[in-house]
Formats: C-alpha cells, structure tokens, sequence
C-alpha cells in the first residue's frame, strides 16, 4: 500500500501552516489515515506576512466614503487641480481599491462607466500617447538584441585583422574576453548603476542617457584597430545595455495600465530577439562591402556602428513620452505625477485612480519596518531564501542551456562546419527569424500552461537538440549536404524550443516569486546573475570550441539542460496565477518536502502519459480562500 503523501496546508484564521497526510480520505482506489501536527508560524513571519498583504493592497479594508475623504483629502493637500480633479480623485480612490467593480462605484458619469468597462473588454484600446510609450519600450528592447547580435558577423573578419581569429590558447581566450566585454561591464558595473541613474535622472533619462551611451559605444567600435581597442569600446557598450535593461521593463510597468502591464512586460524578451534578428539582417547587409583606400575591414566596420540606429531612434523621440508618475511622486512631485497620467489615459478618473494607488503603495513602502537589512532578509528567511533560490535557478539556467552561445557564435559554428561565411550568416538570420517568431506565441503559452511545466518539458527537449546538433559534425564532410542540414536543423530546433520557454519565464518569474518589499533587490541580484553567466559564457565558448571540439562542446551545454530539468523539478514551484498570499503559502513548503513531491511527479507522469491510466495529481498545497469582501458606503453600520 503506497505511503500518505505529504501535504502542506494553510490555515488563514492562524495564519499557520499545517504539515499534514491526508485525515480519513476515501476515494475508489485508496483508503488513507494519517495525524496532522501544526507548526506555529513565528512573530517575525506573520510580520512579514502582514506587510506583503499591505503592500498588495494598501487600501483593503477601507469603506467607500473614507476612501472619497482620503482622495479628496490627498487632492487638496498637494493641490492637484479645480473641483473636477478634487471629484476625480474621489472616484479614483473609490475604484482604487479594486478596479474591477467599477459598477459599484456611485457618482461615475456613463462616459466614465463606459472607458472603465471598456479597460477590460477592449484592453488594447488605449491613448495614442500610450501606443507611442508602447512603441519606445518595444525599441528600447530591440536596441538591446541589436547590440549583442551584430558581433555575430563582425568576429568573422575583426578576428582575423586583428591577430585573435587562429585556435591557439591566446587567440580563443582573446576573442572570447572582446566578445564578452559588455557582459562583464553589465555585471560588474552596469546593472548596480540602475538605482543611481534612475533617482538622478529619472525613467526617461534614464533611458536617454543608456541609448547615448550604446549609440557612442556602437560607433566607436567602427574605429578601432587593435583588440585591446574593441575590448574597451565593447565594455564601455555595457553601460548602455545593463541599467536599460532594468529601466525599461520598470518604466512600462509604471506607465501602462494594470489590463496590459503583463503582456507588455512580457514583451520585452520578442522585441530583444527582433532585435537580434535585425543585428543579423545588418551582418548580411554590409557583408559584400569593399575595403576603401586607407580603410581596411570596411564590412565589419558597418555592421559593429549599425547598432546605433535604433539607440538613436530612441533618442530622438523618448522626451515626447511623459515621464513616470510613479517617479515623480517619490520626488514628492504629486502634480505632475498627475498630470502625467492625464496624457497616458482616457480620462481623469482612471487617472485619478492610478496615482492614488501609487501614493497610497508607496506610503505603506516608506512606512515598512522590517528590523534588518532587506539584503539579509533574502538570506535569512526562508520564504524569501526559497524564492531567490528559484530565480537564480531560472536565471544562471538562461545562460548555461546554451542560447546565447548561438546568439553570439553561430556564424563561427557554421562556418566550423563548412559553411561558407555568406551561408553561415544567412543560416544565422534564420536562427533569428525563429528566435523571434516563437517568441511571440510565448505571450499565451506562460500564462497557459504555467512556467514549471513549460521548463520541464523544454528542458529535455533542449538537451537533445543541442546532442543531436553537436554528433552531427560527426556526418562525414563526404556528406556535405546531410552535414550541414543536421547541423542547422538541430539548432533551429533548440530555438524553437528555447523561446517559449527559457526565453520569457526567468524575468517572469523572478519578478512574481519575491515578495513585494524585497523584490526590487531580488531582480537587481537575478539581472546581475543573468549578465555574469552571460560574461562567462561568451568568454569560454572559443576555448570550449577548440578544445573539446563542436561535438563536446554542444555536448556539455546538452548535459546542463539535463541539470536544469533536475533542478527545476526538485527546486522550483509553480508561480502561474496565484495570489501574492498564495505564493507565500508556495514559498513556505519547506525545500525537502517539495524535492520529495518532485521525485513523485516522475512516477506519476509515466502512468498518466506513457501507460494512460487515470491518475489525480497529487496537490501539494491547499489554500483555505477568503474571498474579498468589499466593505462598500455602509462599512459605519456594521459596527
């Protein structure tokens, strides 16, 4: 008879978590008894607790006209506008505490009843300054895969002139470090300077001063003449990738309205591999290029200073966006916070709503008294130490399945192969076009079939993709056709598993498991750990290449995709639509009891998948759900 499986169950009156077996269970197959015991959940916990749950809603619990007295309260204070704002802020505050039960807001206007319905019927229907914000984001992200692309093509010729192209110890170790440059600026430097720019000069400037910074670094690296040279520009180039990629997924999230923050977010990681695909495009573009008189290595030139273009795009109209309420506010700048908001929506009230709640979170944020360090909280407590374990999972495994060694090789992989280098940069447009394209459907499938399962199923799929990439250099070159095919075909094939999965759900994920007070730490520790492992990726993979050959080298990213689905299934739980209570619940299984429920899914998916038998999956938490209950105008008569 199978052994009770373990359960970890909450108990919302107690706040406690009950380690348990199921108590007198029956169903047709199996008869169980089991003891439950409860372990107290400390005062330091259920602090903690409490704060998140303040933080998710800061405005929970308030009737309808205390919350019409503090908006108009808030208006007045900061004299945000005539009678029209003071009313607006009424509202705000009202449809703050939960946006969705506009309905039940009294004193909306129809026209306002009908903009606030149409939020979530029509959730794409949005100012034409916000569509502008959208567009500003999607090239921001695009600057980003067009700087990291572009070296794909240029190496092929720079190597050369420049005395690092043979596969002796010196030359691989050198072009790896100029390769990596940017990588190892971000990690170092690079990503720590995000809060730093970002309270000097705000979210736009932020993002201005980045692109200046890829712009020049993009143009500079058309000019050197020496290795040393193009490692210097390169590694100046990280100053514009590192705080710009923590900047601009904020600046969206801070921007957008709640109905499409998600998915813009989320957008991040397509507009990146479009950018990626256009640094190839640049590659293919400039290659046939002479040498002019006094001008050697004219191609590579062009393509390395074509990653400047949409940095300069994004110059030339960044300051036609308004700037960040949320930003403004933490200058203590409420007027324009507000006006702000009036350009990005449709009318005052949804304006009105959104910086309340802004004001109100970070109210609770600057009132938060946790007793130590939040760095050390990461450490130290256990739901926050399981959350960043999960993350620097999802992130060092984004690195180590091996992508980017594409992203960045694949034209030297090709051309390893036999490929010649306009075959070998034509077959790498093709890994972008995929890169990109799969990318796009990764916009349903994350919140469809949930981040675990898509990284277990991916996972195993990678590593044979990349084994099957890797024997196929073992294809004679008397069978050119079939060796080059098998070769491109694995790759590809690994792309289009990779987007859906490793693509999108390490930032998704990260950003979701940590709770609200820390979690600006934890995605400043995930950005570091994904550009570090980048670094070290980029600089070891022409050494690898030489020295284990393609057939090892492919092999042993193969086997980290193995470690990944070992990790992932013992390690990481699920994240996919839960509440920030229930992600407290998630992240307060303790480590053995999940591992142990990881090594029971296995079983389990050979009987219900392999010999289709009719198996329940086993649920390893339970949530006891208290349902939200609006306090509404008659909160007074109650007590």
């Amino acid at each position: 008879m199978a052994e009770p499986q373990e359960k970890m169950v909450h108990d919302s009156s107690s706040g406690e978590y009950e380690s348990k077996t199921p108590q007198v269970e029956h169903d047709a197959r199996n008869h169980s008894m089991a003891y439950s015991r409860k372990a107290p959940v400390n005062a330091g916990d259920k602090a903690r607790r409490n704060l998140n749950a303040k933080l998710a809603n800061p405005l929970a619990g308030y009737s309808h006209t205390d919350l019409e007295e503090m908006g108009a309260a808030y208006a007045t204070k900061y004299q945000l506008g005539d009678e029209s704002d003071i009313r607006a802020f009424r509202m705000g505050a009202v449809l703050a505490q939960d946006p969705a039960r506009y309905e039940q807001c009294r004193g909306l206007e129809q026209d306002e009843v009908a903009i606030l319905r149409k939020e979530f019927t029509n959730r794409w229907s949005q100012p034409r300054l916000m569509y502008v914000v959208i567009v500003l984001c999607s090239t921001c992200a695009a600057v980003q895969g067009m700087d990291e692309s572009v070296v794909n093509g240029g190496q092929l010729f720079y190597s050369k002139q420049f005395g690092i192209g043979g596969k002796d110890s010196r030359s691989t170790w050198l072009l790896g470090l100029v390769n990596s440059a940017p990588y190892l600026c971000c990690a170092l430097i690079g990503c720590w300077l995000t809060v730093p720019f970002n309270h000097w000069f705000g979210r736009r400037g932020t993002i201005f001063l980045t692109c200046t910074f890829s712009a020049l670094a993009c143009f500079w690296q058309g000019f050197v003449n020496t290795w040393w040279h193009m490692f210097i520009a390169r590694f100046c180039l990280g100053f514009g990738i590192g705080p710009k990629s923590a900047t601009v997924p904020i600046y969206a999230a801070e921007t957008t309205p709640p109905a499409i923050r998600g998915a813009l977010v989320m957008q991040w990681q397509m507009w990146t591999a479009f950018g990626i695909m256009i640094g190839y495009v640049a590659d293919l573009m400039f290659f046939q290029v002479k040498d002019r008189p006094h001008i050697t290595g004219l191609n590579w030139r062009l393509m390395m200073a074509s990653a400047m273009l949409p940095a300069l795009i994004v110059i030339c109209f960044v300051f036609l966006c308004p700037e960040s309420p949320r930003w403004y506010m933490s200058k203590g700048r409420h007027a324009k916070a507000y006006r702000a908001m009036i350009k990005l929506r449709y009318s005052k009230v949804q304006a009105a709503r959104d910086v309340y709640y802004m004001h109100t979170l970070l109210d609770a944020e600057s009132n938060m008294k946790i007793g130590q360090s939040k760095v050390l909280e990461l450490i130290t407590v256990p739901r926050n130490r399981r959350a960043l374990v999960g993350s620097e999972i999802v992130m060092f495994m984004q690195q180590f399945c091996g992508v980017n060694v594409i992203a960045y090789y694949s034209s030297q992989i090709f051309v390893e192969a036999n490929f010649s280098q306009i075959s070998a940069l034509s077959a790498s447009l093709g890994f972008g076009v995929i890169n990109w394209l799969f990318a796009i459907p990764a916009i349903y499938t994350i919140d469809t079939f949930g981040r675990r399962n898509l990284l277990l199923t991916t996972f195993p799929l990678m590593s044979l993709f990349l084994f099957f990439t890797g024997f196929s250099f073992w294809i004679p070159e008397t069978m050119h056709t079939a060796r080059i095919a098998c070769i491109a075909l694995g790759i590809y094939l690994f792309t289009i598993v990779y987007s859906p999965g490793e693509g999108p759900v390490p930032f998704t994920y990260s950003a979701e498991a940590y709770p609200l007070y820390v979690r600006a730490y934890g995605m400043s520790l995930a950005t570091a750990t994904t550009w570090f492992f980048n670094f070290v990726l980029a600089i070891t993979w022409p050494r690898m290449l030489a020295t284990f050959k393609p057939q090892g080298a492919f092999s042993w990213y193969a086997a980290w995709n193995i470690v990944g689905f070992v990790l992932v299934l013992l390690f990481l739980p699920e994240t996919k639509g839960k509440t920030l209570e229930e992600l407290d619940q998630v992240f307060s299984v303790p480590t053995h009891v999940h591992a142990a429920y990881g090594l029971r899914q296995i079983p389990y998916f050979f009987q219900r998948y392999l010999f289709r038998r009719h198996v329940e999956p086993e649920r390893l938490y339970e949530h006891d759900n208290s349902e939200y209950t609006d306090t509404g105008y008659d909160a007074e008569a109650q007590h």
